[in-house]
């Protein structure tokens, strides 16, 4: 993977990164979250997810960093889609702080992407 393609790939992460940031400010914290917040988390996430397994599997990214930071978006998306969906559903919590603990995991997931960029680069 050229230099210029590694920038956009560190400029996505940090596009998620923030996107989260975003989304967790206005809809846990000033809406209180909602059952469509939690979908389109997933939806957007997925094709992330496959995406990294893809440059994983093509060499292109620092792999072990790579995979702890799919892994660490994955368990975000548990706790703070797993809390919105809750409350949705039952008006309950899945635990105290499951939401802001899962957007923070999802903000760190997508920071070690593109650490994982610039790291293979060095490589």
């Amino acid at each position: 993977m050229n230099l210029a393609a590694r920038l956009l790939l560190v400029l996505a992460s940090l596009s998620g990164l923030l996107g989260v940031g975003l989304s967790a400010a206005e809809e846990a914290h000033v809406t209180g979250g909602n059952l469509e917040t939690a979908a389109q988390f997933l939806l957007f996430h997925a094709p992330a997810l496959l995406a990294l397994v893809a440059l994983i599997a093509a060499g292109a990214i620092h792999p072990v960093l790579a995979q702890i930071a799919g892994y660490m978006l994955v368990l975000g998306l548990v706790l703070f889609c797993g809390d919105l969906s809750r409350r949705a559903f039952s008006g309950v919590a899945l635990f105290p702080r499951a939401a802001p603990s899962g957007g923070i995991l999802l903000m760190l997931g997508w920071l070690l992407v593109g650490i994982s960029a610039v790291l293979r680069l060095r490589a």
